[in-house]
């Protein structure tokens, strides 16, 4: 006989939100347009499917607990020093063991308003509380986190570029945000969208990482590399903070797959540059007819653009409805504080000039 009453969880977890992933199925569509997740609409590249499908004889050996072949591609790709790379499930497990490394009950992390909900989810878990900085301008401000930032901080987290908004953030302003910081506060600078972005005032912060104690980069295989499905991140650390993370991450938190498409991902130039031309040659097209139906987007550097609806009228609950009809999945946006918004990936040209004919016919009525 099942007891009626199941073990408590510890303070706070019953509290925590669970994470909605985008929309991917439409009743009665056989094959909707899913342009709801950010996903790479080229998908993988050979070089990677190759690499999965040669990597199918060896799953049922555990994989290399080191991740040692992707670890040294990426240090070259990057110039990096291998022995500080962490590798998770995604970057979103790089926060997560992040925040169960540095935080306990009682401390708290700063990020943005519209900061990616996986720093808080996790920060939660640990029982520590979240600061969101407010963006009026849909963009991180640095004079805001550090407002939030008191001697019981112990991680500030910045999206940039930041999803869903598609904003970032300028060398001269991380900088500026690292250099106000405690040097026993971790700066963790999320570049999961860095491949898409072509602003000249924008800089990787893998090199403020190389000489600070306390800067954590991520990455992630999920986006210009079309592995979302993978799931393979990856952190540039200070030696100290990867060696401790190394002491709690689990010994084979990365799969043999995963492993070698993401090697071979990464070594495909070609499939890199054809994902961000289609991106940079229609993030800008789709920005601009959509402001022609009379619809606010706001500038994006991502490989999706966030449209605003008015609050009355043609709101994004009725856009949505109306692009779902068309068997088209976008994304709201209101788990973020955004209910009038939609973030749309920027799909194939024809998934884009069905975007456009859909809104067109909606903005008419």
């Amino acid at each position: 006989m099942t007891d009626t009453l199941a073990p408590t969880p510890k303070p706070g977890i019953l509290d925590i939100a669970p994470y909605v992933g985008g929309k991917s199925s439409i009743a009665g569509v056989a094959e909707p347009m899913k342009l709801s997740s950010n996903e790479n609409a080229l998908g993988a590249g050979e070089m990677a499917r190759e690499a999965y499908a040669a990597a199918l004889k060896n799953i049922h050996i555990y994989p290399d607990g080191r991740a040692t072949k992707l670890r040294n591609a990426v240090a070259e790709h990057h110039g990096l020093e291998p022995e500080r790379l962490i590798f998770g499930n995604g970057s979103d497990e790089v926060f997560a063991l992040l925040n169960q490394t540095y935080l306990t009950a009682g401390d708290n992390i700063v990020c943005g308003q519209y900061g990616f909900l996986a720093y808080q989810i996790s920060a939660k878990a640990c029982e520590a509380t979240v600061r969101q900085a407010p963006e009026p301008n849909y963009k991180c401000e640095i004079d805001g986190l550090l407002a939030l930032v008191d001697d019981r901080t112990r991680i500030v987290y910045v999206s940039s570029p930041s999803n869903p908004t598609g904003s970032y953030n300028t060398a001269e302003e991380i900088r500026r945000l690292h250099a106000a910081l405690s040097p026993d506060v971790l700066l963790v600078i999320d570049e999961a969208y860095a491949e898409f972005v072509s602003e000249p005032d924008w800089e990787t912060a893998f090199p403020l990482a190389r000489h600070a104690a306390n800067v954590v980069v991520t990455r992630t295989f999920s986006k210009i590399h079309g592995l979302g499905g993978l799931r393979i991140g990856f952190g540039y650390a200070p030696l100290a903070v990867a060696e401790a993370i190394d002491r709690i991450r689990l010994p084979f938190n990365v799969s043999v797959p995963g492993l070698e498409a993401a090697t071979a991902a990464l070594a495909d130039e070609a499939h890199q540059t054809a994902s961000r031309d289609l991106v940079q040659t229609w993030r800008p097209r789709l920005t601009q007819a959509i402001k022609g139906f009379g619809f606010d987007v706001l500038p994006s550097v991502g490989n999706f653009v966030l449209v605003i609806f008015p609050d009355q009228g043609l709101t994004a609950a009725a856009a949505n409805e109306h692009l779902l009809s068309k068997g088209i999945i976008v994304r709201g946006v209101g788990g973020y504080g955004l209910p009038n918004a939609l973030r749309i990936t920027i799909g194939t040209e024809d998934q884009n000039r069905a975007v456009l004919d859909a809104l067109s016919e909606f903005a008419a009525g």
